[in-house]
């Protein structure tokens, strides 16, 4: 059964335990300060609600993703250092653990915020008439996120390129340093990401969360460091993983030939 919500800016839907949620502000999606947060409220919810296991992002129109801050709401008065709510700037950026997979589905242009925000999702299509770039450098300021993860994502040099000039590149770019998993036809972007987030809702709930942990929590560590957390189930979701049901559950079905049954505990 659909179920659909309205927060304003936001949209969304959720089918199963897959949510939807469409950025829907004007014709560029822009994102202000009070949008920020409703958005951080929404991710926050939909970390917290067990029933809920994979989001989509998407924006509404076919011109634009988004194109991050917004600058009239800037010139308006929101500062730019201001409250952008739970998850940081788009909801995303910094909501702590966040322990379940998202993916964003890119159409029209995605550039300065709105691409650091695909950029803080775990997977990323984009349709064959997306358009990236980091333009901040032309206004005078930093792509903050932006310094922080692209080059840990791609080649430095390369990031530093985009960094650096701010030029704009295609989905086929994008793809070739490893930034978008597929590019697909405009018409068929949405469907493609419903495929995706249902082969993810198939899958082992507690698997992905210990997944995300051991990603994020191990960035920064020595890879002896890290592995000695997994053993020893220091990582949270790990420890739960390690003392579940579905673990039980992977290993029996495994023996029995037969498709497993994740419950998520």
């Amino acid at each position: 059964m659909m179920q659909m919500r309205s927060d304003g800016p936001i949209l969304t839907r959720s089918e199963g335990a897959i949510l939807e949620v469409t950025l829907s502000r004007g014709k560029a999606n822009a994102i202000d300060l009070a949008t920020s947060r409703v958005m951080g409220e929404v991710f926050r919810d939909f970390r917290d609600d067990d029933a809920l296991r994979v989001c989509i992002l998407r924006a509404e129109g076919e011109k634009f993703f988004c194109p991050g801050w917004d600058l009239k709401a800037a010139a308006d008065g929101d500062a730019v250092d201001g409250d952008y709510g739970i998850g940081g700037f788009g909801g995303l950026q910094e909501l702590p653990h966040l322990n379940k997979p998202v993916i964003a589905a890119v159409n029209g242009i995605c550039c300065g915020g709105g691409l650091e925000l695909a950029l803080s999702c775990d997977l990323i299509l984009a349709s064959d008439t997306a358009s990236f770039a980091l333009p901040e450098i032309r206004s005078g300021t930093v792509a903050d996120a932006a310094s922080i993860k692209l080059p840990k994502r791609i080649p430095y040099h390369v990031a530093m390129d985009l960094l650096l000039t701010g030029r704009w590149f295609d989905a086929e770019e994008a793809q070739r340093w490893g930034l978008i998993k597929e590019i697909c036809p405009q018409t068929a972007l949405l469907a493609k990401a419903w495929d995706l987030a249902r082969l993810l809702e198939s899958g082992p709930p507690l698997v992905y969360a210990a997944i995300k942990e051991v990603v994020r929590e191990a960035e920064d560590m020595r890879f002896q460091d890290a592995l000695n957390r997994i053993t020893k189930r220091q990582f949270a979701t790990v420890d739960k993983l390690y003392s579940s049901e579905d673990q039980l559950e992977g290993a029996k079905a495994f023996a029995e030939k037969r498709d497993p049954v994740w419950k998520g505990r």
